[in-house]
């Protein structure tokens, strides 16, 4: 929390409404754990066109994001044209992880705490949540996300 200041997230890069149905479609396709199992958290990096880079399953979401982190580390991996997904709800954890592994877009089926709300608008990341199919929640970043048709929700309706 005390180094939050000095995050600086890339605002030369966008997001488009195509490019998050292609991202959970990939999810969506992916073999995972889950379908066989079930009882587990999917993390996922990708490229900004959807293409899955990494794709984590953990009983501990913050296994996966941790499993991911060290990944990039040791491929010394830039975050900041990255998308990163994940089943798990959007923590201010969550939210603090993605930002410093510096990757300005989170996006989740599930939704996101006050906290990691309060946490995404302060450091300017670009949040989507309930994402599944063609809906989702624009709740945080609007500045990187270009939508279209109107499905998207800014917090300031």
């Amino acid at each position: 929390m005390e180094n939050l200041d000095e995050i600086a997230l890339p605002d030369d890069v966008y997001f488009d409404a195509a490019m998050l149905t292609a991202l959970l479609d990939s999810v969506r396709r992916h073999d995972s754990i889950y379908k066989e199992a079930g009882a587990v958290h999917g993390c996922a990096l990708a490229a900004s066109n959807g293409e899955i880079l990494m794709f984590v399953e953990d009983v501990d979401r913050h296994h996966a994001v941790d499993a991911i982190a060290g990944q990039m580390w040791l491929k010394n991996m830039s975050g900041g044209d990255k998308l990163f997904y994940t089943t798990g709800r959007l923590t201010s954890e969550m939210v603090i992880k993605a930002a410093q592994m510096g990757i300005p877009f989170i996006i989740s089926r599930s939704g996101i705490t006050g906290k990691g709300h309060t946490i995404a608008r302060k450091i300017g990341l670009t949040v989507i949540g309930r994402a599944t199919g063609k809906h989702y929640l624009l709740f945080t970043g609007q500045h990187r996300f270009d939508s279209i048709s109107g499905r998207t929700r800014s917090e300031n309706e």
